[in-house]
């Protein structure tokens, strides 16, 4: 194939989207390697038994990178089958080992455990990645583990946390991701060498007689190719791996949109608290100049949401491969293993650059939580109340009933004038006077045991 120009349809994922050692894995190039290297590893322990000789497995080697793809594509326009075609071309290069080539072998003996084998050097790159952003997270999260600020719920003023701890979130869904991508390592294997429905019958054919059994020359073809085959399997792998490995990367992405989608909240010049590193030539709007928009936290809640989408193909590949195969699965499973891994691969990428770069707005962080927090010290002045005696509904009412009009204060522009409404309750002031009030609403020291907490989660992290 030639090299692609923009005259045609390009998936962004082609060039705009994902890392260039994630296209390279997923490539056609990367794939017939693969097959060449499953049928040289096929032919060494065939040829230890002498189903293959010593000449034909030298020039099988001697032409394992010799590709020519644009011949195999040539040759599946009348085969109407790509691993035919691939065999042909190869057999054609090697003249006299070419005879040989997939000797007992079903095609998915070859493309399942190639397919594999992507997957396997995909989530490697995912897992590097993932430990890359949880390094920075951590050091993030010790930074600001003591340094408050107001904690939002339904977005609206709450009690104070840490800056540290609200990090703290993002971490241990990442860390959760990861977690999850150990269980996916760990728990998918290749097809193996098993041969049309999965019982080896033509391998167990050829090796009558001789010094090793079905079991052995599956064990030394998958060493050889470093993956674990699975013990059961129809004329496939269990389309289930396809779905565990998918979910390991909705996970991932969704940790990283959890942070993406609140970072632009926290850029909004409302709170404006955090931002996303902005460069110095970056253009946030044709028409509004001053604009700084937060494209890239946009971006990943953008990417994160479509690979969210992509299980759903490979949960239904998995229950809708009737028997021991059908090929329900064979064109969207082109399109979707790849896609998946290099969308969560661009998040990945966009995630990082904004952690290592993130803007902690100090300042504006310290204004909020001065501005509110008379509100977020309502807790704390129920609980001391009550310790003095008061009725813990009757002292709720008051403050609510107070906070509604300095909230409306607020609101006309005015300072928040909590304090001078408490301490002129006749209510409140019968269990709190003004300067016990005032030593509530210092709310800074209301942060619980969040910094410890989020300490513990660094120990942890460091440890991976």
């Amino acid at each position: 194939m030639k090299n692609f120009d923009f005259s045609t349809y390009l998936s962004p994922l082609t060039w705009r989207y994902g890392s260039d050692e994630m296209r390279k894995i997923f490539s056609e190039k990367h794939k017939y390697e693969l097959w060449r290297k499953i049928w040289v590893a096929l032919a060494e322990a065939q040829q230890q038994v002498g189903l293959v000789s010593k000449e034909e497995l030298e020039d099988l080697k001697k032409n394992e990178k010799n590709i020519d793809i644009e011949k195999i594509f040539e040759l599946e326009k009348d085969t109407k089958h790509d691993v035919v075609a691939a065999i042909k071309e190869y057999a054609e290069k090697s003249k006299i080992g070419g005879g040989k080539i997939h000797l007992g072998a079903t095609s998915m003996d070859i493309v399942d455990n190639a397919d594999m084998i992507r997957m396997i050097e995909a989530l490697a790159i995912v897992e590097k990645k993932v430990v890359a952003i949880l390094n920075l997270l951590a050091d993030k999260i010790s930074e600001y583990s003591d340094f408050p600020c107001l904690g939002y719920t339904h977005l609206q003023p709450a009690e104070p946390t840490t800056v540290g701890y609200r990090l703290s979130f993002y971490a241990q869904d990442l860390l959760t991701a990861y977690e999850f991508i150990q269980f996916a390592k760990k728990n998918t294997k290749g097809k193996g060498m098993k041969g049309a429905v999965g019982t080896a019958a033509s391998y167990k054919e050829l090796l009558k007689d001789k010094s090793i059994t079905v079991d052995q020359l599956e064990t030394k073809v998958m060493k050889d190719l470093g993956i674990d085959s699975v013990l059961i399997s129809g004329q496939v792998y269990p389309r289930l791996f396809d779905f565990i490995v998918l979910n390991a990367l909705v996970m991932v992405a969704s940790a990283l949109a959890k942070f993406a989608g609140d970072l632009r909240i926290l850029q909004s010049p409302l709170y404006g608290e955090w931002s996303e590193p902005f460069e110095k030539k970056q253009v946030g709007s044709s028409a509004m100049p001053f604009k700084k928009n937060p494209i890239n936290s946009e971006n990943i809640c953008s990417l994160a949401r479509y690979v969210a989408t992509l299980p759903q193909v490979a949960g239904e590949n998995a229950s809708l491969s009737y028997l021991e195969r059908t090929l329900d699965d064979s064109a969207n499973k082109r399109i979707v293993i790849a896609e998946a891994f290099l969308t969560t691969d661009q998040v990945l990428m966009t995630a990082e650059k904004i952690i290592d770069g993130l803007v902690i707005n100090k300042e504006r962080i310290s204004f909020n939580l001065n501005q509110y927090a008379s509100f977020a010290a309502s807790e704390l002045i129920i609980l001391e109340a009550v310790k003095n005696g008061a009725d813990r509904q009757e002292i709720h009412e008051a403050l609510r009933i107070n906070s509604m009009i300095a909230w409306t204060d607020i609101q006309n522009g005015k300072k928040n004038p909590m304090l001078e409404l408490l301490s002129e309750d006749k209510l409140i002031s019968k269990y709190l006077n003004k300067d016990q009030l005032e030593k509530l609403m210092e709310v800074e020291t209301h942060i619980g045991d969040a910094p410890e907490r989020a300490r513990q989660l660094v120990k942890i992290i460091k440890k991976i």
